[in-house]
């Protein structure tokens, strides 16, 4: 793609954005998101950093995205505002929301000419400033990439940061003040992690700013309906521990800042479903004529007043989550989710004319055997006689800051015999989906992962970014003990490789 389309393509894209918050500011900070338009978009805690920047006097964002696709990436980055280069920029922050999403971290940087080690930078290169939901578990392999982490929620303390790297005599200066504050991470300067961030209870909730139509949730009015869990999942980093558990946002001030003209508005949270007045927030913004869309269902909470809502704001299917294959497994994870639940979930999708009930759920959870998949497949072949299900699959990934976090990714090829084992019993009774057991080991191995860790994502990214380059990037580790036994942790078979 030539620069001239990728201009075209941005102006095109901002002519079709609602609620930009264009501003002139001495101080301009690029934002960027380390997945393509379309996903950061989509992303409300980067709109709300986006939001809260512009809110800041003196001081403005102008956002960058990775490159669509291939062909954009002969063209580096440029922002959406001012079409600048981001190495133009005193400071670039970015906001990772998963480990694989480093990759895209490093391609932003190196297409603009930027060395994507922070020890390969100097004084000529922009201070890389990271956040977001990924500081939740771990960002040690963000580390050897970033000049700063903040940790948790950064509604007000991102802004907080800026100000140091904005008014510092010099850029060691600025690192050791951000040192010094609570719930920063400088790589360079600390040998632990601080613990993660709260806002302030009054910040809340977050909202997206701009619509667009070319985001993935098209359109669509990001609002949160509380923030955090008080739930104990075992394998969740939300869970009630973190941050002090859940915090309700009261329903009139959700409905007062939906705009009169949003006609798709996205209900976000950790435990939407959880919130007290849920079904009356949903009925009041379907009968306001908007169709609703909430990040998480939980079927123990499930009602027919809330499936008849849910009906009425547009839902099609009936989306929730069995979490495990097993009574045993969900007990292990301590979820909430029984049988009774997600038979009355199926009656109610049916009742309500919905074409079907799709469930999320984990394989290769700690213990897990051939019998749990069985009973999976006995009692999901009881609920497609009631209604049409889909089944939402991913292997369990082990993450820090979880009950679980010790726990061994069960295996690339384990997970693969138990997804053939649920295709073959659900076969003409149930579809199965699921995401790749082999991408989820890459996760898995950077979820406990270090610096060594992230290190190796640039060589994979190097060697094209196939599953065998990461493969050949994380084996190439190996001659530690420590690590090997980690690895091995991972994925059984590396050890005979």
């Amino acid at each position: 793609m030539s620069r001239y389309d990728l201009h075209s393509k941005i102006r095109a894209r901002l002519a079709s954005e609602v609620g930009r918050i264009d501003k002139q500011a001495p101080f301009r900070i690029a934002l960027t998101y380390p997945s393509p338009y379309r996903a950061g978009m989509s992303s409300l805690g980067f709109l709300q950093i986006y939001k809260m920047i512009q809110a800041e006097d003196g001081m403005a964002c102008e956002r960058a995205f990775l490159a669509d696709d291939d062909t954009d990436e002969s063209v580096g980055p440029v922002t959406y505002e001012s079409l600048r280069p981001i190495g133009d920029f005193p400071v670039i922050a970015t906001s990772v929301a998963y480990e694989l999403e480093l990759a895209g971290l490093i391609k932003v940087l190196e297409a603009s000419g930027i060395p994507a080690l922070r020890e390969e930078r100097d004084l000529r290169h922009p201070f890389i400033l990271a956040g977001g939901p990924l500081t939740f578990s771990n960002p040690l392999p963000l580390g050897v990439f970033a000049d700063a982490i903040l940790m948790g929620e950064g509604d007000s303390l991102a802004v907080e940061m800026l100000r140091v790297l904005r008014d510092a005599p010099s850029r060691e200066a600025a690192l050791d003040t951000l040192a010094g504050m609570p719930h920063v991470f400088v790589p360079s300067r600390h040998t632990e992690l601080p613990p993660v961030a709260q806002c302030e209870d009054d910040l809340l909730p977050a909202w997206s700013p701009i619509r667009t139509p070319d985001a993935e949730l098209s359109d669509m009015f990001l609002i949160e309906t509380e923030r955090g869990c008080s739930r104990g999942c075992t394998y969740c980093v939300m869970r009630r521990s973190t941050n002090g558990g859940m915090r309700i946002v009261p329903m009139e001030k959700i409905l007062g800042l939906v705009p009169d003209d949003a006609r798709r508005v996205g209900l976000v949270g950790a435990a939407v479903s959880d919130h007290p007045k849920v079904v009356e927030i949903v009925t009041s913004l379907a009968e306001r004529g908007c169709e609703v869309g909430l990040s998480s269902l939980r079927p123990d909470r499930l009602s027919d007043a809330f499936v008849g809502a849910l009906k009425l704001g547009g839902y099609k299917t009936l989306t929730t989550a069995m979490d495990g294959a097993s009574e045993r497994v969900r007990d292990l994870l301590e979820r909430r989710a029984r049988p009774k639940h997600l038979e009355k979930a199926a009656e109610m999708a049916r009742k309500h004319g919905m074409k079907r009930l799709k469930l999320y759920l984990m394989v290769g959870v700690p213990s897990e055997t051939d019998e749990d998949i069985d009973e999976c497949v006995a009692f999901t072949t009881q609920l497609s006689k009631v209604i049409p299900v889909v089944l939402g699959i991913a292997p369990f990934c082990p993450k820090r800051n979880t009950p679980l976090h010790d726990a061994a990714f069960a295996g690339i090829d384990v997970v693969n015999k138990r997804l053939d084992r649920l295709r073959r019993g659900l076969k003409g009774r149930a579809d199965v989906r699921a995401t790749s057991a082999r991408w989820a080991w890459v996760e898995a191995v950077l979820a406990k992962g270090g610096a060594a860790e992230g290190r190796a994502v640039i060589d994979a990214v190097h060697a094209g970014g196939s599953f065998s380059a990461y493969q050949k990037a994380f084996n190439a580790l190996a001659p530690e003990p420590a690590r090997r036994k980690s690895l091995r942790m991972a994925r059984p078979e590396i050890a005979a490789e």
